[in-house]
């Protein structure tokens, strides 16, 4: 297929796509916005969804927004592990659509995505969707057409076991996090390529030196650090590339005053199935008074692990279990990673009590680890170690990266595709000198808040992998970005100007990622697993969606057991659009 075509068919390198116009509408008495949370009682294998544009409002912002079945987020679907499935999906839109089955294990002429696994369903007509339940778990659905998901066409998937659960519950929530914004993704787009940080107005200031001079132990020292982050060209507070100043964070499509509620009897085990389905936006967590049992992540068993809060990132999904006990209101609180807004629900044993909001917590400041130049330790907690260093007057794009590059010690019959750190350009701003491991890491801003916090370590499958065979092959990945021009891929490559990424059917790879960008990465492969290696060995968790921590290295396996053509990028979705995509093909 022409790289025209594709690129048209796919919407990876522009947003241009999405369309302004209006289309035919959704037939009226359907819902308009949000919904109980509440999955259908019975699971279906028959399903017709209705894909056109509706106006909807949330926190005052309105939006012709594309959806299914007229709501935002679309019906919650439920489905039966071992069944076959039929979803006939209709467009009424002036511009084709399509859906992605985000982490199910299709053939990939059903995976969703135009150009690469299918040609789109064209306006005014329906394609069918026909595959086997392989799996069972929390997943959620969205388009993969221009801009149509940042919009709003997205929603939630519930596949009941084939077997007795193993985490029985009395009730069950989804819990679907996202975003709402009136504001044209063209123009956001155009104001981060005009300037990098548009959306980001909680600056270093003089009033926060004082601050910044406790923490660090003096004033001189919190004057060098600035002077290190402005000899960069970037800064420390560059948390999230848009934010709450036109986002309004919404749970169930729910605004914050809108408060969604569920609700409970004292002493009942509740189940709540979270998904990030936003576009650009990492939440943290946490329920106060509440232990949560984490049960699931991307839809797979895990051994329990109660924490109080974690984060999760784009198109990840936690199932977890908590069992209040008293007669009263619980706040539901989803707090964006750069504290510029928040997402709110309650639960409670009475409709007439509302849970009190929770403070935000302080926003989190970059450091030299998340520029890939510090070390760290973990255990208990973490320990963060700072190079001695004048960074202003460190010549960033003349160190010798050669000599920077460490040998590596593989299995003698692995094959590793490495093509080193790529070099300091247009299109790649930093490169991770010292990249770290930081699965025990909960992330920035997370660590020692006096909270239990879940990280990646803490991941355990309840039963080893199916393929226990070493890989053969490595293939390293480096995480690359220009904040200033706004662009963003793979090993200082947009997705225009790279190949693809070719396996063999049936054979075994570790991917390698070494983010040299110093922001997180939810970095998805399409149509296979990703098991984490994170010390649980046999026991890895099985991943569709990995976190990417900036500054780090960590790797996953993947067995090429499925043959086609499949996506794999950064799930932020402007990232995306703007470079960081690649195609991998099995055969």
């Amino acid at each position: 297929m022409p790289r025209r075509r594709f690129i048209a068919g796919l919407g990876a390198c522009g947003v241009l796509g999405a369309s302004s116009g209006s289309a035919r509408t959704i037939p009226s008495g359907l819902p308009m916005v949000g919904g109980t949370g509440i999955p259908p009682a019975h699971s279906r294998s028959d399903w017709d969804l209705l894909v056109g544009r509706r106006k909807i409002t949330i926190d005052g912002k309105t939006l012709a927004a594309p959806c299914v079945d007229g709501s935002v987020p679309g019906p919650i679907l439920r489905w039966k592990q071992g069944d076959i499935v039929t979803v006939n999906v209709r467009n009424t839109l002036k511009e084709p659509t399509s859906i992605h089955w985000h982490g199910l294990r299709v053939p990939a002429d059903m995976d969703g995505v135009p150009g690469l696994s299918f040609a789109g369903i064209p306006a005014g007509e329906t394609f069918t969707y026909r595959f086997r339940i392989h799996q069972s778990g929390t997943y959620w659905y969205h388009s993969h057409s221009g801009s149509q998901e940042v919009q709003g066409l997205s929603g939630a998937l519930v596949i009941d076991p084939a077997h007795q659960d193993p985490n029985p519950c009395d009730r069950d929530y989804v819990i679907f996090l996202s975003e709402w914004t009136d504001v044209d993704p063209e123009d956001i787009v155009s104001n981060l390529k005009m300037q990098d940080d548009y959306y980001v107005f909680r600056q270093r200031t003089l009033a926060s030196l004082p601050r910044e001079a406790r923490a660090q132990g003096g004033l001189v020292a919190a004057l060098k650090n600035r002077l290190a982050w402005s000899g960069m060209n970037m800064a420390a507070t560059d948390i999230a590339d848009v934010s709450g100043i036109i986002y309004t964070y919404t749970l169930n499509g729910h605004a914050p005053d809108m408060n969604w509620t569920g609700l409970f009897r004292p002493g009942e085990r509740v189940r709540l199935r979270f998904i990030n389905g936003s576009s650009m936006t990492f939440f943290d967590v946490r329920i106060p008074g509440l232990e949560m049992l984490v049960v699931q992540a991307d839809g797979n068993d895990v051994e329990p692990v109660p924490v109080d809060e974690f984060r999760i990132g784009v198109a990840e999904t936690y199932d977890v279990i908590v069992q209040p006990r008293e007669d009263r209101a619980y706040a539901i609180f989803a707090q964006s990673e750069d504290r510029t807004g928040y997402a709110r629900g309650t639960l409670t044993s009475r409709e007439d009590m509302v849970a009190p909001v929770p403070p935000m917590d302080p926003r989190p400041v970059r450091t030299m680890v998340d520029m890939g130049m510090g070390n760290m330790v973990s255990g208990a907690g973490m320990k963060m170690d700072m190079p001695k260093m004048d960074m202003p007057e460190m010549p960033m794009p003349k160190v010798d990266m050669a000599h920077m590059h460490m040998a590596r010690m593989p299995h003698k019959t692995m094959e590793i595709d490495d093509p080193g750190p790529p070099p300091i350009n247009v299109e790649n701003q930093n490169v991770a000198l010292m990249p770290i491991d930081r699965t025990g890491s909960p992330g920035d801003g997370l660590e020692n808040n006096g909270r239990r916090v879940l990280n990646y370590r803490q991941l355990r499958a309840t039963r080893p992998g199916a393929d226990p065979r070493p890989p053969t092959r490595e293939i390293i990945m480096h995480l690359t970005g220009n904040m200033e021009r706004y662009i963003w891929g793979f090993n200082g490559r947009k997705f225009s100007e790279s190949g693809p990424i070719q396996l063999r059917l049936g054979e075994r790879v570790r991917f390698t990622l070494i983010n040299d960008t110093m922001m997180e990465h939810p970095i998805h492969l399409h149509g296979l697993w990703s098991e984490l290696e994170n010390g649980q060995g046999a026991y890895a968790p099985y991943k569709h969606t990995i976190i990417s921590q900036p500054g780090s290295k960590l790797s996953y396996l993947v067995t090429a057991d499925v043959p086609g053509m499949w996506a794999f990028h950064c799930h932020l979705m402007y990232h995306m659009h703007l470079g960081m995509f690649r195609t991998v093909i099995v055969s």
